[in-house]
């Protein structure tokens, strides 16, 4: 079969076609997995659709009637119950950086970085001084930084500790560090309203739980009343973490995916041989 210039020129739309849906469904579920409420609603979603399609395939009829009715209607009642998530995960997809971090760490700039951090909140916790340092990954938190302090000062635990001191002006708010760069301080995030944050939790790790929830960055937490550490991630908070359990997961975290896969793979094949 002779291929002519239009039929080159036809497949070629349809790779760019399929290409561009593939890639509107990976960031439409890459931020979906990132936000817990959506990740529940899918499931529910999910969850109907199975339960129609059983009770058509074992014949019962009522059950699918109304679960008929519940798909004509529910995308109007979800879109109403949930417009304030939808509109959260559609301004999230908005602010999702396509090439990912601004800049990829080589391997001594994420030692040097999680070093300065635990040095940090080593020096935070023995004087119980409240803080809270987020770190940006591939969701941007551009709209958090407009509003907050700018700074842009290379990383450093001495910095650190001085922002939150008390009495200083920015001690209140959170820093947002990118890359290796303290980016801003005096930064407000959105406090949690789920059950994990319950009323003994504090501002601090409602915002740093809130910020986790609806991106997927690193919230590390100080208290103020107690010295204790806390890690908020993927909508997770883990609460009262020794300074090693806090460096362990900050490099576990901050690895890139690539070399997550890498190791996948390698346990992959030790696991065959």
């Amino acid at each position: 079969m002779q291929m002519t210039v239009e039929s080159i020129i036809e497949i070629v739309k349809k790779i760019v076609d399929i290409s561009i849906v593939w890639a509107v469904f990976y960031y439409i579920l890459k931020n979906i997995r990132n936000n817990v409420k959506l990740t529940l609603l899918f499931k529910g979603v999910a969850i109907v659709i199975i339960i129609k399609i059983l009770s058509d395939w074992l014949g019962l009829n009522t059950i699918g009637l109304l679960f008929e009715y519940v798909l004509m209607w529910g995308p109007l009642a979800l879109i109403i119950i949930f417009q304030p998530e939808i509109r959260n995960a559609l301004e999230q997809l908005g602010r999702t950086q396509l090439l990912g971090r601004h800049k990829v760490l080589t391997v001594d700039e994420r030692e040097h970085l999680v070093y300065e951090i635990v040095q940090a909140l080593e020096q935070l916790r023995k004087s119980k001084i409240g803080a809270l340092i987020v770190l940006e990954r591939d969701v941007s938190l551009s709209n958090y930084i407009e509003k907050a302090k700018k700074i842009y000062a290379d990383i450093s635990s001495d910095l650190l500790v001085a922002i939150f001191f008390p009495n200083n002006p920015l001690h209140d708010g959170g820093v947002i560090i990118q890359g290796d760069r303290i980016t801003c301080a005096g930064a407000v995030f959105p406090t949690s309203s789920t059950a994990k944050a319950n009323k003994r939790l504090g501002t601090r790790h409602r915002a740093a739980l809130g910020i986790a929830e609806e991106t997927d960055a690193i919230a590390l937490i100080v208290s103020e009343e107690t010295g204790r550490i806390s890690i908020a991630v993927k909508g997770e908070l883990y609460y009262n973490l020794s300074i090693d359990d806090v460096r362990m997961m900050l490099i576990d975290e901050l690895r890139p995916k690539r070399d997550d896969e890498l190791e996948e793979e390698d346990d992959a094949y030790e696991e065959e041989k």
